[in-house]
């Protein structure tokens, strides 16, 4: 299967979604991608991260945990 087969879904549904929007979103959605598109995703493999396994004291982590289900659930319509 070549790359361009299986992004055709993944195409269909965002021209779906594209036609349902309001135009100043269609452009904004546009802009995104343009801006995406120049970048390139940066990283390590996943094993190499593995020697920081655990070192967040789990007291850490649920307040960590709290604070993201408290506040990171929230959408800000005017963000943009």
């Amino acid at each position: 299967m070549t790359p361009e087969q299986m992004d055709t879904p993944i195409l269909d549904k965002l021209i779906e979604q594209l036609k349902t929007m309001p135009q100043d979103l269609q452009w904004r959605v546009l802009e995104f991608a343009r801006t995406i598109s120049g970048s390139t995703i940066q990283g390590v493999p996943g094993r190499q991260l593995l020697r920081f396994a655990g070192s967040i004291p789990p007291d850490d982590v649920q307040l960590m945990r709290q604070a993201i289900e408290q506040d990171c659930e929230q959408v800000d319509l005017d963000e943009w």
